[in-house]
């Protein structure tokens, strides 16, 4: 069902030191040391720009949540965020990929891809992190399911995830358009 989570191997005592302040504040802002959709939306929006990251913050719970339990652990939440900050580029672009692939098969389609970018642009726009006028969700969509389809999969494109992370590092323009920078969304708590 869900994948395997493992921490990134870091030494010294600032790591754990670290590791344990995260867990500390995850355990005080969910005493469960779960964190529900409802939970993590809130967070998410109160330190993005609120209700206009809701549908963003959706996509992202998902992809935290591993196991598909309808929860996300802090085994979960610190992977990935230990993940998104220190991982390699190719590391970042699977994570990434899993935002896009909605559905879970393996593979994103237009409609997968244009909801995410309409989520982020809606998003960007409330923060004031685009300009009024640079290309719309579905331009930016049909230029990257133009320069990462390459098999053509025929009247209804995919994009594998070995297209989207080949392309991604082949090409500046889709890596930026596509990654998740920790630095841009800050959490409230957590």
């Amino acid at each position: 069902m869900g994948q395997t989570a493992t921490l990134p191997c870091r030494r010294g005592g600032t790591y754990v030191t670290e590791l344990y302040e995260w867990f500390r504040k995850f355990l005080n802002e969910c005493p469960s040391g779960l964190i529900t959709l409802h939970e993590f939306r809130r967070h998410f929006c109160n330190g993005t720009v609120g209700k206009e990251s809701a549908e963003y913050a959706e996509q992202i719970f998902r992809t935290l949540d591993n196991n598909e339990d309808g929860v996300v652990d802090f085994r979960e939440y610190v992977t990935a965020i230990s993940m998104l900050i220190e991982g390699s580029t190719v590391e970042k672009l699977r994570w990434s990929f899993k935002l896009y692939d909605k559905d879970k098969d393996g593979a994103i389609t237009r409609s997968e891809m244009l909801e995410i970018m309409q989520a982020v642009y809606k998003m960007s726009l409330a923060a004031s992190l685009t300009k009024p006028d640079p290309l719309t969700a579905e331009e930016c969509t049909n230029r990257i399911f133009g320069r990462l389809d390459k098999d053509n999969n025929g009247k209804f494109p995919i994009i594998s995830q070995d297209e989207f992370i080949e392309g991604a590092l082949n090409d500046e323009w889709i890596r930026e358009m596509l990654k998740c920078d920790p630095s841009t969304v800050k959490m409230e708590r957590l």
